[in-house]
């Protein structure tokens, strides 16, 4: 194969993962946006993170269509074919944390018309900043080839699903007391449940990383702690 082949080929494959690492930033900038709509009850940034999913729709099916290409016409073997897949296996689940994003966001349209419940939306907040970290740091594993850093999002799993089960018992409290707060605990319990399925998408990242990296599946049990998830 002569050098401009391999050249080429390599500018390839760079440029579909700094795409996928690009999408990575802006599905981060949902979630913040997400995060900060339902805190602060801003419906005008709720709706521009309604608005903005379209572009991880597109970015996701482009990064799907440059990765075939490049197995269908380079045949990559080994490192490089994993790093190929993972950048489409990466873009999946980024596709999806902007979608649950988007359903925080209509959930905070709905939520703010009602009375405001703020411990609640404390722990709202405390839960997706918690998960907001535990994407940054898988996607900054990614950029930099940190298997490290990839695990240990992965080991702290349980983190996200601790917050979230307390979340869950204070939410039925507060339905449980005045049944007036129902409707709006309901949309609450929602956008827990979104952030909590951010959390494990991230999760899921990290196995991608991790394999990307190692050649190796991430064969342990993930430290769960859900008490919930045999009801879903």
């Amino acid at each position: 194969m002569s050098e401009h082949i391999v050249k080429s080929y390599e500018d390839e494959l760079n440029t579909l993962m700094a795409e996928c690492a690009r999408m990575g930033g802006l599905a981060e900038a949902q979630v913040a946006d997400a995060l900060e709509a339902v805190v602060k009850r801003d419906a005008t940034l709720a709706e521009t993170v309604i608005g903005r999913d379209g572009r991880l729709d597109a970015l996701e099916a482009e990064i799907e269509r440059k990765a075939i290409k490049l197995i269908a016409l380079r045949q990559p073997m080994a490192n490089d074919l994993r790093r190929t897949v993972g950048a489409m296996k990466i873009a999946g689940n980024l596709e999806r944390i902007g979608d649950l994003a988007k359903n925080i966001a209509k959930r905070t349209v709905v939520i703010i018309e009602a009375e405001p419940m703020t411990p609640l939306t404390r722990a709202i907040e405390r839960l997706g900043r918690l998960v907001l970290t535990r994407l940054k740091d898988v996607l900054d594993s990614y950029t930099a080839n940190e298997v490290e850093r990839a695990v240990s999002v992965w080991s702290r799993d349980h983190e996200v699903d601790e917050h979230y089960n307390s979340l869950f018992r204070e939410l039925l409290t507060y339905m449980m007391g005045d049944p007036r707060t129902i409707t709006a605990c309901a949309h609450l319990l929602f956008v827990a449940k979104n952030f909590e399925r951010i959390g494990d998408h991230a999760t899921n990242i990290a196995e991608i990383v991790h394999y990307e990296i190692t050649g190796e599946e991430m064969i342990a049990e993930r430290p769960k702690t859900d008490a919930f998830a045999a009801s879903e």
